[in-house]
């Protein structure tokens, strides 16, 4: 949508698969997330172009991003915990702080970093203002894309 490109979306079950593809020639680019291809970069079995994150990777800082060749490029997995919709609120919060307590581990943190990956933690209204922003921002591609379900 940034850049006019056209590309014919290759689907596969999933990062180790469209990996091999990859590998195997089968396909000539793959947005990977990181955690899946870092080691095939470090080991130069791939070639990474760009992180698609706001800000470049820890792990591979030489790297530049997509937004310093496309502005306001920024596409990025993130993982969230969530719980069903009538959970009790202490529950909730019991989940939210312990979750937090191990995500400021700095072992965990720097387990984390070395995927490629960053901590965000946080609190449940952070996670739906998260929500919320994401689901704006691919909406409108979807909508670019004309995106039809099957």
């Amino acid at each position: 949508m940034l850049t006019g490109l056209s590309m014919v979306h290759v689907p596969y079950r999933g990062a180790g698969p469209a990996l091999t593809g990859l590998l195997g020639n089968q396909v000539q680019v793959y947005f990977s997330p990181l955690s899946a291809a870092i080691e095939y970069v470090k080991t130069g079995k791939l070639r990474a172009l760009a992180v698609t994150t706001a800000t470049r990777s820890e792990a591979l800082a030489d790297l530049p991003t997509m937004n310093e060749f496309v502005p306001d490029y920024e596409a990025s997995n993130w993982y969230g915990i969530g719980a069903p919709k009538k959970t009790r609120a202490e529950i909730v919060d019991k989940l939210n702080k312990e979750t937090n307590v191990v995500l400021a581990d700095q072992r965990m943190r720097a387990r984390i970093a070395d995927l490629g990956e960053t901590v965000l933690g946080g609190s449940p209204a952070d996670a739906a203002k998260q929500i919320a922003a994401e689901t704006d921002k691919w909406a409108k591609v979807v909508k670019f894309a004309n995106v039809k379900v099957d």
